[in-house]
């Protein structure tokens, strides 16, 4: 990514406040310049994506990171609803939740998540799932034009 160029917009859905904590943390030492925001259940996530209420003036996310577990609606909820909706298909969604539950895999890939990642245990650990994250999503990905 070069200098000048335009900081990569990250949604995170997640309504554990350690674990955004540590998230955040964790994109703060990439080397990806990012505007991160947080958002701590599915209904705000889809209002966000949609960029309604109070996130009208919300640019354009470019990477949603996706936790299964959250109230109101869950993660599994709001793939659905994107799967469904043709200005959010595109959205490239990286589920990060603490289930390994095959079902839930199975699932989230069902309603078109692009990956499915295990919460690591550790802050070291989360920082190696970052660096691969920015690594692959934030760095070599190419997004469909209309997303930027």
């Amino acid at each position: 990514m070069t200098p000048d160029a335009d900081p990569i917009e990250i949604l995170l859905a997640e309504d554990n406040p350690g674990d955004v904590k540590l998230t955040e943390k964790a994109f703060e030492q990439g080397q990806v310049l990012n505007n991160f925001n947080v958002v701590n259940d599915g209904e705000e996530a889809l209002q966000y994506l949609r960029q309604e209420g109070e996130y009208a003036d919300a640019e354009p996310v470019d990477l949603l990171l996706l936790d299964l577990n959250m109230p109101r609606k869950s993660g599994d909820e709001v793939l659905k609803e994107m799967t469904d909706d043709p200005q959010l298909q595109r959205v490239p969604t990286v589920v990060l939740t603490s289930s390994s539950a095959e079902a839930d895999i199975a699932k989230s890939y069902d309603h078109n998540a692009n990956a499915y990642l295990t919460k690591p245990v550790d802050f070291d650990g989360l920082l190696d799932v970052v660096d691969r994250i920015e690594g692959f999503w934030l760095s070599v990905v190419r997004y469909p034009p209309e997303r930027r």
